[in-house]
């Protein structure tokens, strides 16, 4: 082959391995994403690589799931972070996909980038990608952007930080479980960008709604989450907002629940402070500790100390 030809090779081996029946080959060209993104250049990799990996329909979960990685370490091949936006398009489709672990890769491939991205870039986007999942038919969309909120709000315009509260409540009360329970899962990390103001109004009222959900794999969670949110208010406010939950949770119908008090209860009693500590969460302690679930009751034991 001459040598004004063989740039025109990785990528014809690419598409012809990626459409191989073997799967150990279409993995090894993925895998191989990199070294063939150095041959090809940064701007045929940005017009040709990234467009064909957008549109390659893959159904092997593990060639996916080694696609979202590496496109998560993929900015200096496309050019640097002023190109890092080309890399959102596949990671998008990739967040949808049925598969858990791929869907958790892309969206932890679309933070490390997003992270990286100009504010510019974010705002043009990164936001409107936010949004499009928020808004996907299927509720693996759904699942995935409660995982970039944190990432996109930032840099949004004031008029866009609202609409983003606005959609993060609406994920918090979808008709889905999985998706309430993302909400749920995400909810310290999107608070934690978000001001004190609309800190004790909306993110409280979000949390008020996942701690009053019917399915106890959403409370449970939630439950998780107090002790990031206690420390984000201040003291009176977690007091006011927190304890209660707690309390309340350390009661819940669902041994689970009680469970996962139980098992945050040294986090739980960082965050509110030594006095309620000792006059509300001390006793609920000791009702852990004489639940009717084996399971509390050795959780709660753990927390001696």
């Amino acid at each position: 082959m001459s040598t004004v030809d063989e740039p025109l090779y990785p990528i014809a081996v690419l598409i012809d391995e990626l459409k191989n029946d073997d799967i150990q080959l279409r993995l090894n060209s993925i895998r191989r994403l990199s070294i063939i993104a150095r041959a090809l250049g940064e701007e045929r990799t940005r017009k040709e690589l990234i467009p064909f990996l957008s549109e390659n329909n893959d159904d092997d979960d593990e060639v996916l799931l080694a696609m979202a990685e590496e496109l998560g370490v993929f900015i200096p091949y496309v050019g640097g972070v002023e190109h890092a936006h080309v890399l959102l398009p596949p990671l998008e489709t990739l967040s949808t996909v049925e598969e858990t672990c791929v869907r958790e890769k892309a969206v932890e491939s679309l933070c490390r980038i997003g992270s990286q991205m100009r504010e510019t870039d974010l705002v043009e986007h990164f936001l409107p990608l936010a949004k499009r999942l928020a808004a996907g038919e299927w509720f693996t969309a759904r699942v995935s952007a409660c995982g970039i909120f944190h990432i996109a709000y930032p840099s949004a315009p004031d008029l866009l930080k609202a609409e983003l509260r606005s959609i993060y409540s609406q994920l918090c009360q979808d008709d889905m479980p999985m998706v309430r329970r993302a909400a749920a899962t995400n909810l310290g990390k999107f608070a934690a960008t978000i001001d004190s103001a609309h800190l004790k109004t909306e993110i409280m009222s979000m949390f008020d709604d996942l701690t009053q959900d019917d399915q106890d794999s959403v409370r449970l969670l939630a439950v998780e989450g107090c002790a990031a949110l206690g420390k984000l208010l201040e003291p009176q406010d977690c007091v006011t907002h927190i304890l209660p939950v707690i309390v309340n949770f350390s009661q819940d119908k669902s041994w689970r629940v009680r469970y996962m008090v139980a098992n945050q209860l040294y986090e739980l009693c960082e965050a509110v402070g030594p006095e309620p500590t000792k006059t509300d969460l001390v006793p609920a302690y000791v009702r852990l500790l004489r639940d009717n679930e084996a399971e509390v009751r050795i959780a709660a034991a753990g927390k001696v100390t």
